[in-house]
């Protein structure tokens, strides 16, 4: 048999079904209903529902085929007129159970009796404690079999990695699953978060954030449903706001859910916790996931949600709310592509806002999630663990049991100490570098801005002339004029040099050199130039004016008076280019003579004032 396509909607007084029965005999089909059990076939189809509200026959009731279309549409009466049935989305819910047949439960589900119901109800109404911490189950206080190590939907599986060890590494990242305990695998996990923290990489999203700043303005579909329930909020009842359903599904989605195998879970009071807990988490890399991508989807997509979530990568079993947050705080700054801590409690508040709208927009995540793994070769199998048990589980809650647990993840608090990684120290010390560098610019712009090294140090030069010029009065008072400028320093330098060319610098064995050679014209423009560029200080100028006139008392002195004269300028460092000859008293042969190049002398005098 078939199980058909069915939606159903009501009005205060009727239940309205409606089945697209394509191709069917429609000259031979029946339709049973009394209390909240309704039955239609028609072969091939067989359709058995379960319904939320009790119905009634009374005479009201109706059904009409549509040919062309191939629809049975059938209204029922309500039993209550006026009652509110909730759940009229949940298809999967819907659906009749069916009766597993196996020797190894000792406890059968044989029904909905009114005691039952009033159980279930009593057991809805008990107020969860979502801040509670619980002591973990420590497997090594008993001695069990290692096989017993238990993953998946509250954790009710085991073994399932024994079948799979080829495609294990491409899914989760703990090692060998059945043989690992719940507190081995978390110390691991911890172990493997701190290896894979990269602080250049944190870094660089922190102080480069234009990009993560403008998926932050991405807005959701459940941003504008949650809004419209706030609104209808402030305008009506809490009554008529929590009857009101502010997220549809799609078509593929409702086909999705008819495909589900309704399922009864046998979970107690600590595996119940677990299960929300661990719905926090896959709710919060899905929000993560929407958010960087923009609402769409792509080949990394399955690969996000399931390292982002704990409880998907590692078999990760929570038991209180600020560790889910921790968790996952620790795994955004880890292993994908945007590793910001806005993009954290962005989540948050997403996951929040889902969980307030109630288990139709828990379902459309989760139905979500159920195809970006189904569509991803590997991930498929976190569907058969986890994905597609919480799809018929969330359809049995009720709306407010999530409601609390949003409330109470508002209330948790995450800052990045509690992360571990030392995330505010390391701001602190790019904080440092980064105000060090701004610095290092702005004197590097300073310096560009100032004038030439030339023009600074043409006007140093006429700064330090006209400072020299007081100086050099004072030392040089009884040798030469004062003067209070470069042009006076000149001027007596000159006057000297013209003094040499009219005299002999040394008379050797009685014959005269003229000092032609040495001729510094200062009027010359060249030369005037070649003293200004190079910024002779007024102490070069002084002991210039010093050496020259040693050198013209050279030629007053007697012979062996300029002999000394000539060793000692040579020790004190005088650069003249003097190259004592074979000396004989015969005055016609050249090479008896020194050969002085003043003008070279001098020139290579200036340019080692460095060192004197």
């Amino acid at each position: 048999m078939i199980t058909p396509a069915f939606e159903l909607s009501q009005d205060p007084d009727f239940l309205t079904i409606t089945i697209s029965v394509p191709y069917a005999r429609v000259s031979e089909f029946d339709i049973y209903f009394e209390g909240k059990d309704f039955k239609f076939y028609a072969k091939p189809y067989f359709l058995r529902l379960t319904l939320p509200g009790r119905i009634v026959e009374d005479g009201r009731e109706k059904a009409s085929y549509n040919v062309d279309k191939g629809v049975f549409t059938v209204q029922l009466p309500k039993e209550t007129p006026g009652q509110y049935f909730d759940g009229l989305d949940m298809l999967t819910a819907l659906l009749a159970q069916k009766k597993a047949r196996s020797v190894k439960p000792l406890v059968e589900e044989i029904g909905m009796s009114t005691s039952a119901e009033l159980a279930e109800e009593e057991e809805e109404e008990e107020e969860f404690d979502w801040e509670i911490e619980q002591t973990p189950y420590d497997q090594s206080t008993e001695s069990t079999s290692p096989l017993q190590c238990c993953y998946g939907f509250g954790n009710l599986k085991s073994g399932v990695f024994r079948r799979l060890q080829d495609e294990l590494s491409d899914v989760i990242d703990v090692k060998d699953p059945d043989l690992t305990p719940a507190a081995e695998r978390r110390q691991k996990r911890l172990e493997t978060e701190v290896a894979k923290f990269d602080s250049d990489h944190y870094l660089a999203d922190l102080f480069e954030d234009e990009v993560i700043q403008h998926v932050l303005k991405y807005k959701p579909w459940w941003v504008d449903a949650y809004a419209k329930k706030m609104a209808s909020q402030g305008k009506s009842n809490q009554e008529h706001v929590s009857q009101t359903s502010f997220v549809s599904l799609s078509e593929d989605e409702k086909d999705q859910l008819r495909k589900f195998t309704n399922t009864s879970y046998l979970l107690d009071k600590r595996a119940h916790h677990q299960v929300y807990f661990s719905l926090i988490d896959i709710l919060l890399a899905y929000c993560y996931e929407i958010c960087i991508n923009e609402g769409d989807k792509n080949v990394e997509s399955a690969w996000n949600i399931r390292k982002l979530s704990a409880t998907l990568c590692w078999f990760e079993s929570f038991t209180s709310i600020p560790e889910i947050l921790v968790s996952f705080g620790r795994r955004v700054l880890c292993y994908p592509l945007y590793r910001h801590f806005r993009l954290v409690t962005r989540a948050f508040s997403d996951t929040a806002m889902i969980l307030q709208l109630g288990k139709s927009a828990v379902l459309k995540c989760l139905l979500d999630i159920h195809k970006i793994f189904r569509e991803n070769d590997p991930a498929y199998i976190l569907n058969d663990l986890y994905i597609t048990d919480y799809c018929i589980w969330i359809q049995k809650i009720k709306s407010k049991k999530l409601a609390a647990l949003a409330e109470s993840l508002q209330k948790a608090k995450l800052t990045k100490a509690h992360l571990g990684f030392e995330l505010e120290e390391l701001e602190s010390a790019a904080l440092l570098v980064q105000e060090e560098e701004s610095e290092l610019k702005a004197a590097s712009a300073v310096s560009k801005q100032q004038p030439p090294s030339s023009e600074l140090e043409t006007s140093d030069s006429e700064e330090s002339s006209s400072t020299s010029s007081s100086e050099t009065e004072s030392s040089d008072s009884d040798e030469q004029e004062p003067s209070t400028s470069e042009d006076g320093e000149i001027n007596s330098l000159q006057d000297a040099l013209q003094e040499q060319r009219r005299a002999p610098l040394i008379d050797w064995n009685g014959l005269g050199r003229d000092t032609d050679s040495l001729t510094l014209d200062v009027s010359n423009e060249k030369s005037k130039a070649s003293l200004r560029s190079t910024s002779v200080p007024g102490k070069l100028i002084e002991e210039l004016g010093k050496k020259m006139q040693t050198a013209i008392r050279l030629s007053e002195q007697p012979e062996e008076l300029a002999t000394a004269s000539y060793t000692a300028l040579q020790e004190k460092g005088a650069n003249y280019a003097v190259e004592p000859q074979r000396l004989s008293e015969d005055p016609n042969e050249k090479e008896n003579f020194l050969e002085v190049s003043p003008t070279k002398s001098l020139l290579l005098f200036v340019g080692s004032t460095d060192e004197d």
